[in-house]
């Protein structure tokens, strides 16, 4: 696996009422389109699109779509998460062609699952939230990487502040968030510049990737950074971090929390401290902006922690997300990135 990956804006959706069904559709044909989708591959994404925008009408009391890019072993794929206050359903039970909890002809779950490499659901009391994955379909079977992201402007803004980037071989993986100061387009010219920075420095330890990002945000307004850098083989995980960027290694039984020091950088900060740890696989790294509330737990949600880092990354978003400032969460499955 070698990927150099750097995420992008999360479009977000309103589907209140049967005409955004459309709209939905046809955000997710462009951004099929705009990564390079056939007609045939872009087709497959708007009938998910569809399918899925439909579910939030029909059966979820109306919501909201959240369409991003995924980052796939063998390409780009269309990342679509369905979020409704509705009653939930079992993603088992609605599998089967001709079930439904609503009247339909009940086709909508196993058309969505004949379009996506990944489908997963999670459902509560606050409503249901799908996400699916849809890659080209020349791409290889195991193609999904094991992570999870968003990155979301404050109001739909058309930049966002906060950034993350991605960088993997086949020794180490290596994941950087940054926080530009403040939102808008200030905020997103220090992110940007970031992210160039940390594309460049490709697996660096943490302290060096921190010191590339500081001289990259030279002359932006700055922000906070974080890194976190694991050798694929040996489980070993070195983080180092700069303003408040939260850090949680999620464990079966425990949650670790990772420190960051005071400063801006780009700006100024007095130094940069590695901290070390030992990951068992399947530990969960989960890395946020404070455009999140910092108080979740994954045990308040029996079962989350293991399914897809996509769909923990849209719960935490949904019940967690401040709403007064740009919001960036990255969730990554260690262990899995052989």
């Amino acid at each position: 696996m070698d990927l150099n990956f750097s995420g992008h804006v999360t479009r977000v959706v309103a589907v209140e009422e049967a005409s955004q069904v459309g709209q939905a559709r046809r955000e997710a044909l462009a951004l099929a389109h705009h990564i390079g989708f056939d007609e045939i591959d872009a087709g497959r994404v708007a009938l998910a699109a569809t399918e899925m925008a439909t579910n939030v009408i029909k059966h979820g009391r109306g919501g909201r779509m959240h369409l991003s890019v995924a980052c796939g072993r063998d390409g780009l794929g269309v990342e679509l998460w369905a979020l409704d206050s509705g009653p939930g359903f079992s993603l088992a039970q609605a599998m089967p062609d001709g079930y439904s909890t609503g009247g339909t002809q009940g086709l909508g779950m196993g058309a969505i699952q004949r379009q996506a490499t990944v489908l997963d659901v999670w459902a509560d009391a606050k409503g249901a939230v799908m996400v699916a994955r849809v890659y080209a379909s020349r791409a290889a079977r195991d193609v999904d990487v094991p992570y999870g992201a968003l990155r979301l402007a404050l109001h739909d803004e058309p930049v966002c502040g906060d950034a993350w980037h991605l960088h993997a071989d086949a020794k180490q993986v290596t994941l950087t968030l940054i926080d530009g100061l403040g939102h808008g387009l200030p905020a997103s010219d220090a992110a940007q510049a970031g992210v160039a920075a940390a594309a460049q420095r490709g697996t660096a330890g943490p302290v060096e990737v921190i010191a590339a990002l500081h001289a990259g945000m030279s002359g932006t307004r700055g922000g906070a950074a974080a890194v976190a850098s694991v050798e694929v083989d040996s489980g070993h995980l070195s983080f180092a971090g700069v303003g408040n960027i939260a850090a949680t290694l999620c464990e079966p039984t425990s949650n670790r929390g990772m420190a960051s020091l005071p400063g801006i950088v780009g700006v100024q900060y007095r130094k940069v401290q590695p901290f070390n740890f030992h990951t068992a696989a399947g530990t969960l790294l989960v890395m946020h902006s404070d455009g999140l509330q910092a108080r979740w737990n994954l045990r308040d949600y029996p079962g989350l922690q293991h399914r897809h880092p996509a769909l923990v990354v849209a719960v935490l978003q949904r019940d967690f997300d401040r709403g007064r400032d740009d919001a960036s969460i990255v969730a990554l499955r260690l262990g899995d990135l052989h």
